[in-house]
C-alpha cells in the first residue's frame, strides 16, 4: 500500500466522524446571511491583484483556499504570507498555509485565516457615572479596572488534492471556524469540495462549492447559526505574446440566500457576484496584474519571482462613497525548490 493512500485514511476518517455533527432536521438553527463572509475576503497577492478571478487559475500553495483541486498542480512543497490591516489599522487580516506534493499526483495541504480587531477596551468595571448624563469621562474611569479583549474569527483548511487524469483534478477541505467576540464564542465544521478541468493547453475550468453540506456553527449561548453553500465557477485562457504570456480569467460566485439588490445580480433567491482580472507574466520573473472585485474595488499589482522566493504585491483602490481605506496587500511564497522535495512518481 502507497504511503500517499494512507495519509488520506485519517482525512477520510475525520469526514465521517464529523457527519453527526451536521445540521439536522431537529436541531434548531438559523440561516446566518453573510454569516461566512470573512471567508471571501481572499487571500495571495497573486489572486487577490487578479480581482479573485482565481478559481481555475489556482495552482500553488494558496488554492486551498481558492480551489482545493489546484494543489495537484504543486510540483514543490511551499509555504506562504500574508498580512493585510484594513480601515487605518483596526482590522487585522491575516493568513498562512503550506502544501507538500504526495507522490505523483496527490497533495496536502493547511491553511490558517485569522480576521480581528484587538485589545478592545471593556470600561463596564470601571465607569462610574457620577455626573448622571451616561457619557464616559475621564475623571469617572478607572483605569486600573479597565480589561481588554478580542474580537476574531478563525478559519483552518485541511486539503487534499489529487491529479486523477493529466486533464482533471479534484479537492477536498475539511474547515473547522472558530469566532469569538469576548461575551461567546462558537465552533463550526464544514466541506468544501473543488475540481479543475484543463479543456486545451490554454483553456482552464474551475468549480469550488464552499460549505457543500451547509456548515453549522454552533454559539456557546445556545445559538446555531448555518452557512449555506456557495458555488464559484471560473474559467482563464492563456495566450502567449510579447515574450510573455497573458491570462484573462473570470470567476461567478453563486450564493442561495436572497441576498437580492446587495449583490452584483440575482434571480429570486440565488444571487451572483464577479470577479475578472487580468495577468502578464514575462519569462516567468515578473508578473503584472489587475482585476475588479465583485466588491468594486479595482486592483492593480505586481509579482516578482526569484529562486525559491515570491512576492506579491497588490493595491486595491475602493471607490470615495465607500467609506473604505484603499487596502495595500502583500504576500511572500517560500518555495522548497531542490530536487530531494521535487514530486515524484508511483
Amino acid at each position: 500500500m502507497h504511503t500517499t493512500h494512507r495519509l488520506f485514511y485519517p482525512i477520510l476518517a475525520a469526514f465521517l466522524a464529523a457527519v453527526p455533527l451536521l445540521p439536522s432536521s431537529g436541531m434548531a438553527a438559523s440561516r446566518a446571511k453573510y454569516g461566512g463572509e470573512f471567508l471571501a475576503i481572499g487571500v495571495g497577492g497573486r489572486a487577490l491583484g487578479l480581482g479573485g478571478a482565481y478559481a481555475a487559475l489556482a495552482s500553488d500553495v494558496t488554492a486551498g483556499y481558492w480551489n482545493p483541486a489546484g494543489l495537484s498542480r504543486m510540483s514543490y512543497p511551499q509555504i506562504t504570507f500574508m498580512h493585510d490591516e484594513r480601515f487605518g489599522g483596526l482590522v487585522n487580516y491575516d493568513y498562512s498555509a503550506a502544501a507538500m506534493p504526495l507522490g505523483a499526483s496527490q497533495t496536502l495541504g493547511f491553511s490558517v485565516i485569522r480576521l480581528g480587531v484587538d485589545d478592545i477596551a471593556n470600561t463596564t468595571a470601571a465607569w462610574t457615572d457620577l455626573n448622571n448624563n451616561g457619557l464616559i469621562e475621564s475623571n469617572e474611569l478607572d483605569n486600573s479596572k479597565i480589561t481588554y479583549f478580542n474580537v476574531a474569527d478563525w478559519a483552518f483548511l485541511l486539503s487534499y488534492a489529487k491529479k486523477a487524469t493529466n486533464e482533471f483534478s479534484y479537492g477536498v477541505n475539511l474547515k473547522v471556524i472558530r469566532r469569538e467576540n469576548g461575551e461567546a464564542s462558537a465552533t463550526g465544521i464544514g466541506f468544501d469540495v473543488g475540481a479543475q478541468y484543463r479543456v486545451t493547453e490554454h483553456l482552464m475550468l474551475g468549480a469550488n462549492a464552499q460549505d457543500i453540506t451547509t456548515t453549522l456553527v454552533a454559539w456557546s449561548n445556545g445559538t446555531n447559526e448555518l452557512i449555506t453553500p456557495t458555488l464559484k465557477l471560473g474559467g482563464a485562457y492563456a495566450i502567449d505574446a510579447l515574450g510573455g504570456r497573458f491570462s484573462p480569467a473570470f470567476d461567478v460566485d453563486m450564493r442561495f440566500e436572497h441576498r437580492a439588490a446587495a449583490a452584483n445580480a440575482h434571480l429570486g433567491a440565488v444571487s451572483f457576484d464577479f470577479h475578472s482580472g487580468l495577468e502578464y507574466e514575462f519569462q516567468d520573473l515578473i508578473a503584472l496584474r489587475t482585476g475588479y472585485s465583485d466588491i468594486g474595488s479595482l486592483n492593480i499589482g505586481t509579482g516578482i519571482h526569484l529562486p525559491k522566493f515570491d512576492i506579491d504585491y497588490t493595491f486595491a483602490k475602493f471607490n470615495g462613497t465607500d467609506q473604505l481605506d484603499n487596502t495595500h496587500r502583500i504576500s511572500l511564497t517560500f518555495t522548497l525548490q531542490a530536487e530531494q522535495f521535487l514530486r515524484g512518481a508511483e
